[in-house]
């Protein structure tokens, strides 16, 4: 029987990197690197991940996440890591270029049924979307591992327009910030919008729900079932 403590602590979900889909609850101290004495060890070709990276460390009711002077550096919701930082629910963690982790305040915020979901899409419509839990479905279907936070927001983005054309500058002030908005090359744009493509076309590979608008941006052709 599980103990019901551990069924509401914290969790960490990795994202787009060498874990994704894997998950950890913290109920204690989590170092993070590549060496193997680490909880999270998290191995590149490149060796961009430092031996002991990052560590997420629990004090009281807190989760602080600290960089351990890596040489590339550890991100959190986008701005790169020089102290310690208390953790949020829905939090993302960056590890170098490597690795996207998201934090959940509880592993309850993360619902093992589709049943009583809000702020999903109408219950017709082929590609559904939870923005509390960040669960998408295409045709019914789940998408496993999750999108990664990027991808994520991007589809988002696509379904609040209902439609109607988002442009390749809202896309990317939306997913890598505004005060970023004018460095991201369009290559790198088009590849994420190439991945997300991926990932929905894992699951139904005989529509595009991503509309590419010529000289102006994105549309998601959604349909009903």
């Amino acid at each position: 029987m599980e103990n019901p403590q551990e069924q509401e602590s914290p969790v960490l979900i990795a994202q787009s990197g060498p874990l994704e889909g894997q998950r950890w609850n913290v109920t204690g101290d989590l170092l993070i690197g590549r060496d193997a004495s680490c909880d999270i060890i998290i191995i590149t070709p490149d060796k961009q991940v430092s031996r002991q990276h990052a560590r997420l460390e629990v004090t009281g009711d807190e989760i602080v996440l600290v960089d351990l002077g890596s040489k590339n550096g550890t991100h959190h919701n986008s701005k790169r890591v020089e102290g310690p930082v208390k953790l949020q629910d829905g939090d993302t963690i960056q590890i170098s270029l490597a690795q996207q982790f998201v934090f959940l305040a509880s592993d309850a915020t993360v619902p093992l049924d589709t049943d009583g979901l809000e702020g999903s899409l109408d219950s017709a419509s082929r590609l559904r979307l939870d923005d509390k839990t960040r669960r998408v479905w295409v045709d019914g279907v789940e998408l496993q591992p999750p999108l990664s936070v990027a991808q994520f927001t991007m589809l988002e983005l696509l379904v609040v327009a209902d439609g109607g054309v988002v442009t390749r500058y809202e896309l990317i002030a939306a997913v890598w910030g505004e005060d970023h908005a004018y460095d991201v090359s369009n290559q790198a744009l088009d590849a994420l919008v190439r991945r997300l493509r991926d990932r929905l076309a894992e699951v139904q590979p005989d529509h595009n729900f991503i509309v590419t608008v010529r000289g102006h941006g994105l549309r998601l052709d959604n349909p009903v079932r």
